[in-house]
């Protein structure tokens, strides 16, 4: 059996992917404090990694985790979303798998932090 919201393929899907995915991004700037925090942080040190980094491959990598940090709350503001459609109650399963998301989102956070401070780090510490 076959979601009736499923598409078929071709040139529609890829515009309504396209379509979806930027009410996705409205909806996260609307209604997710932390997705517009991370977002204005990410607008702030992507212009610092094309100036820091020293090639191709750094400002990839420092641009990169920052664009994971985003993905990874994005991930967590489904979660949420979806959870608390089931259910705005405390029950013990949807808060363990809020503090999944949330802990995924802060190991996200970490794995930036590590990159931005070893760039900087090989950049300012003799060789």
């Amino acid at each position: 059996m076959h979601s009736s919201y499923k598409s078929k393929g071709g040139p529609a899907r890829l515009y309504n992917a396209l379509r979806y995915s930027i009410q996705g991004f409205a909806a996260a700037f609307r209604h997710e404090a932390a997705f517009r925090q991370e977002l204005l942080l990410v607008a702030v040190l992507t212009p610092l990694a094309f100036w820091l980094g020293r090639s191709p491959l750094e400002v990839s990598m420092l641009v990169g985790v920052l664009l994971i940090v985003l993905i990874v709350e994005l991930l967590n503001s489904a979660l949420e979303a979806l959870a608390d459609t089931i259910t705005v109650d405390h029950h013990p399963m949807i808060g363990r798998a809020k503090d999944l998301g949330s802990a995924a989102v802060l190991l996200s956070l970490v794995v930036a932090a590590l990159v931005w401070l070893g760039v900087l780090a090989s950049h300012l510490l003799p060789a």
